[in-house]
């Protein structure tokens, strides 16, 4: 999923956001918490790391103007001072997680991870789905034990619709979670995307993991929950129709067939 990083100190931002590149999770950086609050309406983010003190605004402001627009995001705070008042009044309002610098990377970056795994219903980082294995924090994934390698592009495409499996997710969708609405390309790049996915997965025998649904976009079903879909009895129809008008059998049969292609 990706993160947006809320710091208006340059060297700050810069480690973070290595740190974060470096665990494979895409990042924005915001360098007000106005900025952030506009793109964390417009745009679909996993989580939020705010610094507690920016120049416009606190971190406190920053957490109750989001509760207060319905913004369930997850924040991360990053103080420069332990004190137990401001931790408290930080979960109060709603925060989800507070480190104190100086930050262990390592550490952040574990702590991200859960918050995501968390706020998707998942409270460990290995997701299966069929014979599909997903790590989410080796960013690894096999097919009946067999390893596909997906550039990061594909495999945030599929971590999104692994997490959210069962829903119908569009194409506008997967290009904020790849782009962040910055420097977007046509949004036929999806397509491009999950062909590529799809033929990787296909390749070691994940096939119709991934669905297209007419209108909308792309939905990953669970083959132990997903039900066949239903076939017409044509014996039954045939016998029928033989019965009512036997010289219209064979017409009548085609037909049927031609409808279930």
């Amino acid at each position: 999923m990706r993160i947006l990083f809320v710091e208006n100190k340059f060297a700050s931002s810069r480690t973070i956001l290595s740190a974060l590149k470096k665990a494979g999770l895409a990042s924005d950086l915001a360098r007000s918490g106005q900025n952030a609050i506009e793109l964390l309406r417009n745009y679909d983010y996993g989580l939020a790391i705010i610094n507690l003190h920016l120049s416009d605004m606190d971190g406190f402001t920053f957490l109750s103007s989001l509760r207060s627009l319905k913004i369930s995001t997850p924040v991360i705070i990053l103080s420069a001072a332990d004190a137990p008042d401001a931790k408290i009044r930080a979960f109060s309002l709603g925060a989800d997680d507070f480190l104190v610098e100086p930050i262990d990377m390592a550490e952040l970056v574990a702590r991200v991870q859960a918050i995501l795994r968390r706020s998707n219903g998942f409270a460990h980082p290995v997701i299966q789905v069929g014979a599909l294995v997903l790590d989410l924090n080796s960013q690894s994934v096999t097919v009946a034990d067999q390893p596909v390698h997906l550039t990061g592009k594909e495999f945030a495409i599929l971590e999104l619709l692994v997490l959210r499996k069962g829903i119908a997710q569009t194409k506008e969708t997967f290009l904020n979670h790849l782009y962040g609405g910055r420097d977007e390309p046509d949004i036929k790049i999806i397509d491009v995307f999950i062909c590529k996915l799809r033929k990787k997965l296909q390749y070691v025998g994940g096939n119709s993991l991934i669905s297209t649904v007419w209108g909308k976009g792309y939905i990953l079903h669970d083959p132990q929950t997903r039900k066949p879909a239903a076939q017409p009895h044509l014996a039954h129809v045939a016998t029928v129709e033989h019965a009512r008008a036997p010289e219209h059998l064979e017409a009548r049969h085609l037909q049927l067939l031609e409808n279930t292609r």
